[in-house]
């Protein structure tokens, strides 16, 4: 689904990644952990084609990012920001959910149906102000507007800061679902509970390098590279 070979990508004449190699397939739960500044954000956004590598390859389905439009690889791969109000533009609920079909959808009726399936399965009141609801509640309605798309890819860059216990079980149940019905996910986390209680992989990155790339229980053991990418393990896994 998602390969990278020997990329690079460089901001600003400073290099953010260094050789990045790696294969994510379908129906994978990958996590991307390190800390503030390993290049976590960057690697997310060059899968979906948001930033080009400056060298090396990137392939999305197949398709090579450098010569595939962004237009084109978003019916594939959906994107969550970490801060909605980064992607919430429209006034009220339903539009929102329905801007992003429109731009991939011609069928009227189809559009329809999973405008309101995701009002449904999320319970939102569809006439309501994106802009009026709680933090929690707009990052619900970011996610819905993705996955009402029905990517095959969900990229997810931390898609539970803000919220709260009940909150965070209720995004990440519905990715859980997403995933065991056979959508790729990639989730950037800082949250090593959810990271161990969700994805089966881990990518750990450390100053724009891969350091580490393996089972979610087998990673949490090697306390020399958590360590290398200031990475505190679970309180589960420390014991």
């Amino acid at each position: 689904m998602i390969e990278m070979k020997n990329v690079c990508f460089t901001y600003q004449q400073e290099s953010t990644l260094k050789n990045i190699s790696f294969h994510i397939g379908k129906g994978e739960f990958v996590a991307l952990i390190g800390s503030n500044g390993a290049g976590k954000s960057t690697l997310s956004k060059l899968m979906n084609g948001l930033l080009k590598p400056s060298s090396g390859i990137v392939t999305v389905s197949g398709m090579d990012t450098k010569k595939t439009k962004s237009s084109v690889l978003a019916k594939h791969i959906g994107f969550l920001f970490q801060n909605p109000d980064r992607q919430i533009c429209k006034n009220t609920v339903a539009e929102e959910i329905r801007f992003g079909l429109d731009q991939i959808l011609q069928d009227k009726v189809l559009i329809q149906q999973r405008v309101d399936k995701m009002i449904a399965d999320f319970r939102f009141d569809p006439s309501a102000n994106p802009f009026a609801l709680s933090r929690g509640e707009r990052q619900q309605l970011a996610l819905a507007s993705v996955i009402a798309a029905e990517p095959e890819i969900l990229v997810l860059d931390e898609p539970t800061t803000g919220l709260d216990f009940g909150e965070c079980s209720k995004i990440m149940g519905f990715i859980q679902q997403l995933n065991r019905q056979g959508t790729t996910v990639i989730m950037v986390c800082h949250d090593m509970e959810v990271v161990l209680d969700f994805a089966k992989r881990i990518l750990v990155l450390s100053e724009g390098r891969l350091l580490a790339d393996g089972d979610t229980k087998e990673i949490f053991r090697l306390e020399d590279i958590l360590k290398q990418a200031s990475v505190l393990p679970p309180q589960i896994a420390q014991l």
